[in-house]
């Protein structure tokens, strides 16, 4: 599974054949078809997933090592750049890579690449809306995440330079910032003063009645 996705990160679906993938995890050519009885399509849909769960986890690591969302994303995208650089420009998005071949010629894989993307978008939301912002505007500066991400892999790996995933990393930072600063603040249930506190009472007690002046007849001149 590891050396499938290896070579679809670096060739793509369609230009990995799957006598390279048992040559590159050193495995019988028949245990492909043991494994995998849908032969390579099957072999393709399990490995968009398989390593769609594991980006999402390396996405929810960082974001639990970060101190806020916007350093969460900067970190991101650093550790992307710093991870292309680090495979002369090879090791980009399996999932992109796929997706870009096979979105309009294989249902299978189309669905399998989309259903990772959404559970990215969804892991992004869920951390915005954790880090104060409406889940609406959450769920939109997910999507520009993750195809400024994308987008930049694209250009950097044809660019031979992390310059764009240095630029959009810094945009995506930006943009969140901006959104946590023009969003409302959260009343939090300690924070918040009740109508009695505002009164100066205890929770719970009632306002005390005004006593009613009782009138009295003024006696009547005779």
């Amino acid at each position: 599974m590891n050396a499938s996705a290896e070579l679809f990160r670096r060739q793509g679906y369609t230009g990995t054949g799957l006598k390279q993938v048992v040559a590159e995890a050193e495995a019988p050519f028949g245990s492909i078809y043991h494994f995998f009885p849908g032969g390579k399509e099957q072999l393709g849909d399990e490995v968009i997933r398989v390593a769609g769960a594991f980006f999402l986890q390396l996405f929810e690591t960082i974001a639990d090592e970060s101190p806020n969302h916007p350093a969460a994303v900067k970190n991101f995208f650093a550790g992307a750049a710093e991870t292309l650089r680090a495979t002369d420009y090879q090791d980009a998005c399996p999932i992109a890579t796929v997706a870009l071949e096979v979105a309009s010629t294989n249902e299978t894989l189309r669905e399998a690449t989309s259903d990772v993307f959404e559970s990215w978008i969804d892991a992004a939301t869920e951390r915005g809306t954790a880090a104060g912002l409406t889940r609406a505007a959450a769920r939109k500066l997910a999507i520009g995440m993750i195809a400024s991400l994308e987008g930049a892999f694209v250009l950097s790996r044809a660019m031979r330079s992390t310059e764009p995933l240095e630029v959009t990393g810094a945009q995506a930072t930006a943009a969140i910032r901006a959104a946590l600063a023009a969003a409302p603040k959260r009343r939090s249930a300690t924070t918040a003063r009740s109508p009695a506190r505002a009164a100066g009472r205890s929770p719970g007690t009632r306002a005390p009645r005004r006593s009613r002046a009782r009138r009295t007849a003024a006696p009547s001149a005779r």
